[in-house]
């Protein structure tokens, strides 16, 4: 059995400061520390190398009992880990008064728990934690129980009823725009944008949820700032731009205006933030791209910002962002310059970097290198797409880089392999299409026309009344909703018009901007 590498990916994940409160709490305790030889013997690691470990404590007792010693030492760092944000978040703010609380009930000393419930609650009602507030309302109705027992009945019983029941509405709630969240997102992860009926249906349905449609019916501020997320996401996922906009600023200014919100759940407003990225790329609007991205930037330093999750989140958003914007403008120059950095920022991150996080930028890079003109570097970061599919991710993307694939093997002229490569897309467009029903008219065009491109060139033909046919039939489909999609993906017309014109892909694209 292969060793568990928990406990290395733990060590791996700490700061400075979080090691150096590990060490500061281990020196308090008496007594031999074998954990902290197997600590410092495992930050060593760039890899977890289990054997380099026994080797070298070999002939020390502890090493016989290796895996109890890794599983007690991972149990102290998060304790120590515990400690060390015990102040610093509402969770293990109100999880410690809870903890106090019960202390001082079971010693009877109920005027003090009495004022330490009242201060929790005031907290986990600012922060909108129902769930600590419901257990804080029962810990009120026990306090409760004992001054009637004392012969004390100035305190309204039905009144604490009425309370309880109204956050567990709330709780519930909020639990319900959860779910519907987590369905949307599902929808978006997998598939990306809606391109039939089948897939509008399914967006259509979340969208008609009472607590979607018309009047807004969150009970809270974190409901309501998901019940705009979510409509945000279907409008997206239904390529409707202004409606996305308006949807998420509704989210960000629900954060900005409840500064708790943003220390609660700063991912969720990092995230909010970014789907605006979207609307000010589709509309030209470069400008405010940009100071958004510099606003989003900031935010590393302000506290509850340092987390290592948020960190990535904002390098994520905002590099992938920059990057596109240089690729929609042309300006190939600048996206190059970054690349080398994005490799390196995404290793030194690891596992942590999530697959379609991958997928978005090996894409997006690829994108990058053919329009500059490196063709061989784009088709060798689109093979880290093709090769490494998962099956339920982001099926937008694998789809279309097949097209993409076989563009980047006409420019290489690789001629002879392209023969295979149309047979085999067209074979996965056909199998898609009967298991999932789907139309893919933009996709079957495109691979129609790459056929007729392939037989030109073989025979010696011109290719010039081809490539015209091609961009009319397929201007044409993209001015249905479902079809014009493709182009998040890759600039199909400006190709076909650079072929036409003779001219480089990159150079053209940043011609037409400067035209815009």
């Amino acid at each position: 059995m292969k060793p568990s590498q928990e406990l290395f990916r733990l060590i791996r994940s700490l700061s400075k400061s979080e090691k150096r409160f590990f060490k500061l709490t281990s020196s308090l305790q008496t007594g031999e520390k074998n954990y902290i030889k197997l600590f410092d013997a495992i930050e060593k690691q760039k890899e977890y190398d289990e054997q380099a470990i026994k080797d070298q404590f070999k002939g020390e007792t502890f090493i016989k009992h290796l895996p109890s010693e890794k599983n007690h030492l991972y149990k102290l760092i998060l304790k120590s880990l515990r400690l060390f944000y015990s102040e610093n978040t509402v969770s293990a703010i109100l999880a410690e008064h809870i903890q106090s609380i019960e202390i001082l009930y079971n010693k009877a000393l109920y005027s003090e728990c009495s004022k330490l419930v009242k201060k929790a609650k005031k907290i986990a009602e600012g922060h909108e934690r129902f769930y600590y507030l419901f257990e804080l309302i029962k810990w009120e109705k026990m306090l409760l129980e004992e001054e009637f027992q004392a012969g004390k009945f100035d305190k309204d019983l039905n009144a604490l009823i009425e309370e309880e029941q109204v956050v567990i509405k709330k709780l519930r709630n909020l639990a319900e725009y959860q779910i519907l969240y987590s369905k949307i997102n599902y929808v978006f992860r997998q598939g990306g944008y809606a391109r039939n009926e089948q897939e509008r249906r399914i967006v259509h349905e979340i969208q008609s949820h009472e607590l979607i449609k018309g009047k807004n019916t969150a009970l809270s501020k974190r409901a309501a700032a998901t019940c705009y997320y979510v409509k945000g996401l279907c409008a997206i996922t239904n390529s409707e731009v202004e409606e996305s906009f308006e949807n998420f600023s509704k989210v960000v200014r629900i954060f900005e205006e409840n500064p708790n919100l943003i220390q609660d759940i700063p991912k969720q407003y990092i995230k909010s933030l970014g789907n605006l990225f979207y609307y000010y790329i589709g509309a030209d609007n470069y400008k405010e791209l940009f100071d958004l991205i510099d606003k989003m930037r900031s935010l590393k330093n302000q506290p509850g910002f340092n987390r290592i999750d948020i960190q990535l989140r904002i390098f994520i958003s905002t590099t992938y962002f920059e990057m596109l914007a240089y690729d929609r403008r042309g300006e190939y120059e600048q996206a190059l310059v970054m690349i080398p950095k994005i490799h390196e920022s995404l290793e030194s991150y690891g596992e942590k970097v999530t697959k379609e996080d991958e997928v978005l930028f090996q894409h997006l890079i690829a994108n990058i290198y053919f329009g500059s003109g490196n063709y061989r570097d784009a088709l060798r970061e689109l093979n880290n797409v093709l090769n490494d599919n998962e099956s339920n991710l982001r099926q937008d993307i694998y789809s279309f880089s097949k097209l993409f694939n076989l563009i980047i093997h006409f420019e290489l002229k690789n001629f002879d392999l392209l023969d295979y490569l149309i047979k085999s897309t067209e074979r996965y467009y056909i199998k898609r299409k009967k298991s999932l029903g789907l139309g893919y008219a933009f996709e079957t065009t495109f691979i129609k026309y790459f056929k007729k491109l392939l037989k030109a060139i073989k025979y010696a033909d011109g290719t010039t009344p081809i490539f015209k046919e091609m961009k009319q039939e397929l201007q044409g489909l993209l001015s249905d909703q479902n079809e014009r999609v493709a182009l998040e993906y890759f600039d199909y017309i400006t190709w076909i018009e650079a072929k036409l014109q003779g001219e480089a892909y990159g150079i053209l694209k940043k011609k037409k901007q400067r035209l815009n």
